[in-house]
């Protein structure tokens, strides 16, 4: 299948299916010299993982991922970077009443139109279970951008349905089911998704997810923008519907002399662009937000038609997640961390020895030094 590769110089290619033997990546493009083991990647994948808590899928997968190449004592070694996940828990009967009927708002019916055939079980292809493999190859950049330049990734949920959560601090996020960054809420949001999985039906959330230490001047001044670039990526995460850097879609509602971030000797007085200016970072935090749509896989009846095009009625059963964006921050966090290893190795092979005096903006260190 064409379109499962991200990035140029750090080039990620996704494999496999929800239901078969095995899912993976395989990262080319990783430089070499860098400590890399399991132990490495594991913890993100246990952040991502099904089945941790009662409000999410209750799949059990261990997610134990396997290094198979490009590593050699315990070194990178600039080859390809093949990773495994073997899938252990699948359930492929609860998806029997599905080959022939397509379930509203999920991408059965265009994966039929597209390929004349479908792999119905768990979504197959579609599946967000191929987000294990994105938080591998993103562990991976985060070791070497952490390593390299100080760069670190976190993102939080913001609003559950229509509950929006108040920011309390990135402390609490770890200490609860939803990566909120709140203590206070948690009971609230609880017993909102024990009502709605009882009730058999979905819901959306948003996610904010930053990185800090990203050096100035990563991006292209055109169609390989940073910004644009960040949203690719984002979009490419099941059930992601909008994607905002910054202000987002706040700035309509903004000036000019409001949204455009002052610039002052000890550094930029407001991060309305989400880091970024004409397609290149600015050195300040990456800002990007995302809005995560229902599960479309519900147990409420559905109007839905057959492949002869007759009308028939679709109940989703298995294991499903009743809020898809519970487990959507490590993946957003993968994510933005790829795209900001593919564009520091462009600026390293293009403009890395470009040389300035120390800057006056506190925080700009340029991205070729």
């Amino acid at each position: 299948m064409s379109g499962s590769t991200l990035g140029e110089l750090f080039r990620v290619t996704n494999f496999g299916e929800s239901h078969g033997p095995a899912i993976g990546c395989v990262i080319d493009g990783c430089p070499p010299g860098m400590a890399l083991s399991e132990a490495d990647i594991q913890p993100e994948l246990d952040r991502r993982r099904p089945g941790t808590s009662r409000h999410v899928t209750q799949r059990q997968e261990a997610d134990r991922v396997q290094i198979l190449s490009g590593v050699y004592e315990g070194l990178t070694t600039g080859t390809p970077i093949a990773l495994l996940i073997q899938n252990t828990d699948q359930r492929s009967k609860d998806y029997g009443n599905l080959l022939d009927t397509f379930r509203p708002g999920h991408a059965d019916y265009a994966y039929w139109r597209k390929y004349g055939l479908r792999d119905p079980r768990g979504g197959g292809r579609s599946s967000a279970r191929l987000t294990a493999p994105t938080v591998a190859a993103g562990a991976v950049a985060r070791k070497w951008l952490q390593e390299r330049h100080g760069c670190s990734f976190t993102g939080w949920m913001s609003a559950l349905g229509e509950i929006e959560i108040p920011f309390e601090g990135e402390e609490h996020i770890a200490g609860n089911d939803f990566f909120a960054a709140n203590a206070s809420d948690i009971p609230r949001l609880e017993a909102f998704m024990d009502a709605l999985r009882k009730a058999g039906d979905s819901c959306g959330a948003r996610i904010e997810v930053r990185a800090r230490g990203v050096p100035a001047g990563l991006g292209e001044p055109l169609y390989d923008r940073l910004d644009a670039d960040i949203a690719h990526a984002m979009m490419g995460l099941n059930a992601v519907k909008g994607v905002e850097i910054g202000a987002g879609f706040a700035c309509v509602a903004q000036r000019g002399s409001e949204h455009g971030d002052e610039l002052t000797p000890e550094g930029f007085a407001g991060n309305h662009a989400g880091g970024v200016l004409g397609g290149i970072s600015t050195g300040q935090e990456l800002v990007v937000r995302l809005a995560i749509k229902p599960t479309s896989s519900i147990r409420i009846p559905r109007a839905s038609i057959d492949r002869a095009g007759q009308p028939t009625t679709v109940e989703t059963h298995g294991r499903h997640d009743p809020c898809v964006g519970i487990r959507a921050t490590p993946i957003a966090e993968a994510l933005l961390a790829l795209v900001v290893m593919e564009h520091v190795l462009r600026q390293r092979a293009q403009c890395g020895d470009v040389e300035l005096p120390l800057p006056a903006i506190p925080g700009a260190r340029p991205a070729g030094v």
